[in-house]
């Protein structure tokens, strides 16, 4: 992912009692470094629990001529962010004035300094921007002379805020979750005060789009009326998919889903979910928790073999657990079809 542009901020915070100092730094002209650092970001940020959302309506009104008519508050860095990308102002005036808007947040929240710093970057046709708080930590290291040494270095596990804008999907306007941020649970007011800062709207909830997602993924497998083998097979390829879309943290796209739920009929799956009007956009940020609560009890015993999606325990299969019984609500057609011949 190439780095068009890159700068770094420093906030000095003594104590609680002391007010928050910043020191701006300029845009980064060699970036070879910042690439690795990057890359390594990257990794981790995909790896934290997020949210998505999008810029409310305000955040892009204001006159760019007039900076006094910017909005006010939240809306504040959707304006600047949108007067760096019309030219008004380059990159490092950019970030340092949305940095020194950020100061009495970080006040009323920390009580220990930070950096802030900010990526303008590209992969294929896609820019984005990301912003984070990064904290440097103690550590040790060897010199030239093998001699132990204290070093600094950026603590990259602790990310209590980070963002990513889709730059390319926020100007198409097609996208109600181009914003995308890190969701730190120790820290929710914090987290909080920083969506309000960013003017972000909460555009999608992840865990119930892809709760969704496989629910119509398991009314798919039955409508189907499916062997075992495939189901399962199905089953892995939907998993696989999502849980490598989200390592990448890319949304799950219902075109390539139904591509490989079913090669044979490619459109299959995903005429089946507008068909049945589940509500799910053509784009699905994947919920690492759900995708992993997401699996098949089997069991084989006396004869009898029975498998089925996890999150059908409770609503249309259920267990007495006193007598020790599994109850079928909704027999699939091809058993109750060699039930009836069985019959006759």
């Amino acid at each position: 992912m190439p780095i068009l542009q890159a700068c770094a901020h420093r906030i000095d915070k003594q104590s609680d009692e002391q007010p928050a100092t910043l020191t701006c730094g300029e845009a980064m002209t060699d970036t070879a470094i910042a690439d690795s650092l990057f890359a390594n970001f990257n990794s981790s940020f995909h790896g934290k629990p997020k949210a998505w959302g999008h810029f409310s309506e305000a955040g892009v009104e204001g006159d760019s001529e007039d900076s006094e008519a910017a909005p006010a508050s939240s809306s504040r860095f959707a304006f600047e962010l949108e007067r760096y990308r019309s030219g008004e102002i380059n990159f490092t005036d950019f970030t340092r004035q949305t940095t020194e808007s950020l100061m009495p947040l970080l006040d009323a929240h920390l009580s220990i300094g930070s950096h802030w710093w900010f990526v303008h970057s590209r992969q294929g046709e896609a820019e984005t921007l990301t912003l984070a708080m990064l904290h440097q930590r103690d550590g040790y290291g060897f010199d030239d002379d093998l001699n132990l040494v204290a070093v600094q270095q950026l603590n990259l596990g602790q990310l209590m805020l980070a963002a990513r804008i889709d730059l390319t999907q926020w100007q198409r306007g097609q996208s109600r979750q181009y914003i995308t941020y890190a969701q730190d649970r120790g820290n929710k007011k914090l987290v909080e005060a920083f969506r309000e800062w960013l003017g972000c709207q909460e555009g999608v909830n992840a865990g119930a789009e892809t709760r969704t997602l496989l629910k119509a993924f398991s009314d798919y497998v039955e409508s189907e009326d499916l062997p075992e083998e495939a189901s399962r097979e199905k089953t892995e390829a939907l998993i696989d998919y999502a849980n490598g879309q989200a390592k990448r943290g890319e949304p799950i796209t219902l075109d390539e889903l139904s591509e490989l739920v079913d090669e044979q009929r490619p459109k299959a799956f995903y005429d089946y979910i507008r068909n049945q009007d589940y509500g799910l956009a053509a784009e699905i940020p994947p919920d690492k928790r759900t995708l992993q609560q997401f699996k098949r009890f089997a069991g084989r015993a006396s004869g009898v073999s029975i498998s089925f999606d996890s999150h059908l325990l409770g609503n249309s299969i259920e267990y007495d657990d006193e007598r020790d019984r599994l109850i079928i609500k909704q027999v699939p057609g091809q058993l109750k079809d060699q039930i009836k011949q069985r019959k006759g």
